[in-house]
Order: structure tokens, then sequence, then C-alpha cells
């Protein structure tokens, strides 16, 4: 499990987990929740802030989402729930987690904290994804694309009134929202499409693929990184080599997960001249919205490329 440093005073108290579904399934116990959304209003917790800023934009005036992790110095992986988080969960009408082994802790407080009539989305289900396979799927657009759909479909079954709402709220996301995203993405794939690049971890495999760049960091090694394992001596040698003999023209970091062995992978390719994009898990700072936050990254990944191969950014 990775170990990612938490600033001083960022952490809150917690339970763990155990302990959590032991004493405290909140609705089980008879805990009366009603009213704490007012009527034409959903209550939706989302495991990660990437996907509740989805639904907060989707849900507008009609939803009030609760994100469970939404500090980027915390590791979604390794998340203790808290006992605000359990009453949060009980309140749900609507539950979106990840998946894919990413935020195990999710439905097992949802287990412990059940609720009638509550709707659960798992992103990995509607990717056809499992555990062992890649979870970072805000980074697939084409998954975002298919959750911004679902959400909006599980809003309208929730809350039909206000079914007309919820259409217009996805029209003018992909629409407007998502269109400096959607522009950045095409920019990069037609000036820059085969482009070898490497990446210390699978956090961007999807983009990669979406943007056509040629990613050429061994699997296993992406894979050992992201699962907080130790890479293969062959892989681990190939990704140096890659560095050192300039194969690829930048290298791609999670911040989030920057061990001291990526730490100096990281120097060796500044000191051999590849620009370095850092990428994060969760939205950077917390408060921005998905949209911000990947255009931004995706912008500093053109300028990177354009000052690797010389052409326009």
């Amino acid at each position: 499990m990775r170990t990612i440093p938490i600033p001083p005073g960022a952490r809150r108290c917690r339970l763990p987990l155990a302990a959590l579904a032991a004493a405290m399934p909140l609705a089980a116990c008879g805990a009366d929740f009603a009213g704490a959304t007012p009527p034409g209003v959903v209550a939706v917790v989302a495991a990660e802030s990437v996907w509740g800023s989805l639904a907060a934009q989707l849900g507008g005036a009609h939803a009030e989402v609760t994100s469970l992790v939404s500090n980027p110095d915390t590791d979604p992986h390794a998340y203790e729930p808290t006992a605000a988080d359990a009453r949060a969960v009980a309140e749900a009408q609507y539950l979106v987690v990840n998946g894919a082994g990413y935020d195990t802790w999710a439905p097992r407080l949802a287990g412990a904290n059940p609720a009638d009539g509550r709707l659960t989305l798992t992103v990995a289900d509607i990717a056809g994804r499992r555990q062992g396979d890649n979870p970072h799927m805000w980074y697939s657009p084409a998954i975002v694309l298919q959750v911004v759909q679902r959400i909006t479909a599980d809003l309208e079954r929730l809350d039909p009134a206000d079914a007309a709402y919820f259409e217009q709220r996805q029209a003018d996301f992909t629409g407007r929202a998502l269109a400096r995203y959607d522009d950045l993405r095409s920019t990069i794939r037609a000036r820059f499409q085969g482009t070898p690049v490497g990446a210390t971890e699978s956090v961007v495999v999807d983009l990669a693929s979406d943007l056509g760049l040629d990613l050429l960091t061994p699997a296993g090694y992406l894979r050992a990184v992201a699962e907080g394992d130790e890479p293969t001596t062959q892989d681990r040698t190939t990704v140096e080599r890659q560095v050192e003999q300039r194969r690829i023209r930048v290298l791609v970091y999670n911040r989030q997960n920057s061990t001291p062995d990526i730490q100096a992978l990281v120097e060796a390719a500044r000191a051999r001249h590849i620009p370095v994009v850092a990428v994060t898990e969760t939205p950077d700072p917390a408060t921005a919205s998905f949209q911000d936050w990947q255009s931004g990254q995706l912008a500093a990944l053109q300028q990177a490329l354009a000052a690797a191969t010389g052409g326009a950014a």
C-alpha cells in the first residue's frame, strides 16, 4: 500500500473501518435522516472528488454532493473513513464509487450503512474493469462520458420531476464545460501523435492512448509502481535506459506517488533535458472542477511536447 506524506494538520480523526462497520451502521440503528435534503434535491455521496465534481455539475441545484476523498495529499487506496463519512453514506440516495480495487473501503462502508432505495454507481462496472485492471478511469475520456450519461440517468430516476433539468445540465456540461478539455485533446492528438513518452505509473495510460502518444514504459513497471510494489530489475533497467538514451521525449509522473526511486528518475530525466510533467490522482487544488484540473494538466503536457519536439504548442 502506498504512503503519501500528509501535511501537518491535514489528517482528520478517523476510526478503523472495522470499528465503523461494527459500531456505526447508522441507517440500521434506526437513526432518522428524513429531511436531510429538501424535496427535489438528491443526496449524493462520491467516494472521490473527481466523480463528485461531475455529479455536482450534472445535478446542479437539484443535487447535494459530498465527496469523501478530496484532499490532494490523501491516497484513496489507503483512505480510512470517518464517522462523518459513515453518516453521509447512511443519508445518501445516490452513491458513486470507483471500484476496480481502488476504493475497497467504500462498498464496505455502504454495506455497513444500508439505505432503502439508494442507487450505487460503480464506475468499474460500466467500464468493464475489475481488480487488477487500471483503476484510474477518470483519465479515460470515453469512460468519463459513460459516467456522465449514467449519472444523468440515475438522477432522473431518483428525481423524475426534474428530468428535463438534468438533461439540460448534461448538454451544457458536454457541450460547454468540456470544450477546452476536448480542444486540448484534439490539438495534442493532431500535432504530437506517435511521440514517444514515458510515465512513472499507470495513472495516465488511458489518456496517453486517447492522445495517440507512444507510451514506451513497460506495463509491468507502470502497474508495480501504481500498486506500491517493486518493479522487476529488467523493467527498472529498461526505464532507466529510456531516460539515459533519451528514447522518450517527455516523462509524466504522478507527484502523489513519488518514491525516492521515482524522484531519482525524474531528476535523471531533467538532467537529460527531458521535459517532466506532473499529474495527480485527485483534483488539485481540491476546489478545482474536473475539467479545469484536467485541462491544466493537458496544457502542461502540450507545452512539454512542443518543447521536446520543436513543434508548435
